[in-house]
């Protein structure tokens, strides 16, 4: 459904009314706000329009605008002061564990030092999860992480498809851990994780060392040798420091640019 909005100028001039298109669900409005937080169209402090003005930017009713505010309060985003308004919050606030937080703030992550904590967290994590993937993963989890592995050698020149074949990579060995807690972790840093290595994968000349040392890990996971596994996963997040200081160089550069 669309709405049909006159803008002050076009009724002065006689002009034929725009057409704006409505978003046909909450969560788009829920998103588009969110958006405009992370890019500090309503930065942290500031107080959001009027829910009446809300609903003339977004395009809908009162009551869509009162839910979405909802979503983002709960996620830490925003806190409602009564007699004062809507309030968005300090960044340090924010439930970045959260996955469609992290989806939110995608491209703005280098602003929230969330690549290196992304990495820390790897650090602890994966290496235990390889030696863990090499003791219960299925076969079939064996066979999905080497149909990854498959898709990020045929990829190599393609750094948006060797990414996605990454991401998948890396969230079918957390799976393959049988970790309940290492599962939602992976859930949790999916939009984060993507972005990362998007960024490193973009910023990298040449990426067959990743393809090699991925390689080795779903060799190790084949021989059922847990040890081997936490030491190739171990050598995969060193190259990723490697990676990572590269993106950072990169996207600093786009920055300044």
């Amino acid at each position: 459904m669309e709405a049909r909005v006159e803008t002050g100028e076009q009724q002065d001039k006689g002009q034929q009314p725009a057409t704006v298109r409505r978003p046909r669900v909450r969560r788009n409005v829920t998103v588009a706000i969110a958006q405009d937080i992370c890019a500090d169209r309503y930065p942290p402090g500031s107080q959001l329009p009027r829910e009446n003005d809300l609903c003339d930017i977004y395009g809908v009713s009162r009551t869509v605008i009162r839910e979405s505010l909802k979503i983002l309060e709960s996620k830490g985003l925003l806190r409602g002061k009564p007699r004062v308004g809507t309030i968005v919050c300090d960044k340090d606030d924010w439930n970045i564990l959260d996955a469609d937080v992290l989806e939110w703030i995608g491209p703005y992550i280098k602003d929230f030092d969330l690549l290196g904590c992304i990495l820390e967290a790897r650090r602890t994590i994966e290496p235990v999860a390889a030696e863990l993937a090499a003791m219960r993963a299925t076969t079939q989890q064996i066979a999905d992480l080497e149909s990854a592995w498959r898709q990020m050698r045929d990829s190599r020149d393609d750094p948006e498809r060797f990414t996605e074949a990454d991401v998948l990579f890396h969230t079918v060995l957390l799976a393959a851990s049988h970790n309940q807690v290492f599962r939602r972790l992976s859930s949790a840093i999916h939009a984060a994780l993507r972005y990362a290595l998007h960024a490193s994968n973009i910023a990298v000349e040449n990426r067959e060392g990743a393809v090699a040392i991925h390689g080795e890990l779903v060799e190790a996971l084949r021989m059922r040798n847990g040890e081997k596994a936490k030491q190739v996963a171990n050598r995969m997040l060193d190259l990723a420091v490697h990676d990572l200081a590269a993106a950072e160089r990169a996207i600093g550069r786009n920055k300044n640019m």
